[in-house]
């Protein structure tokens, strides 16, 4: 059974840093990519950053040079290290991860959520 677990969420003020822990249980986890989500309230879930198995990053616009994806494979664990937090950063942040068993099936994984609060 494939379980992502977040942590790390919280309160934080404008200009401050937090980060978040995702760790997986019931996948390889060295061999996939990991994603991590945010959903403020009223908008849509949104990328926000992206590590494969390789070690290659991608983030969204919004987040460049303030967050860091990286990982650590002997944990099973995924982070994101947010700096500068702005107020529209505040949101419920998700893991995700999706596994190709084969070219036939694709299943999505997603962790409960790490609330983010980011006060002026």
């Amino acid at each position: 059974q494939v379980q992502l677990v977040e942590s790390g969420g919280g309160l934080v003020r404008v200009g401050g840093s937090l980060r978040l822990s995702c760790t997986a249980s019931g996948i390889v986890f060295r061999r996939e990519s990991l994603d991590w989500y945010r959903q403020a309230p009223g908008k849509q879930r949104e990328l926000v950053a992206t590590i494969t198995s390789a070690g290659s990053t991608n983030y969204a616009d919004s987040v460049k040079g303030r967050f860091t994806i990286y990982r650590d494979n002997a944990k099973n664990t995924v982070y994101l290290q947010m700096t500068s937090l702005k107020p529209e950063d505040a949101a419920v942040y998700y893991c995700h991860t999706q596994i190709r068993p084969n070219i036939e099936e694709v299943y999505d994984y997603w962790g409960q959520g790490t609330q983010v609060t980011v006060s002026s």
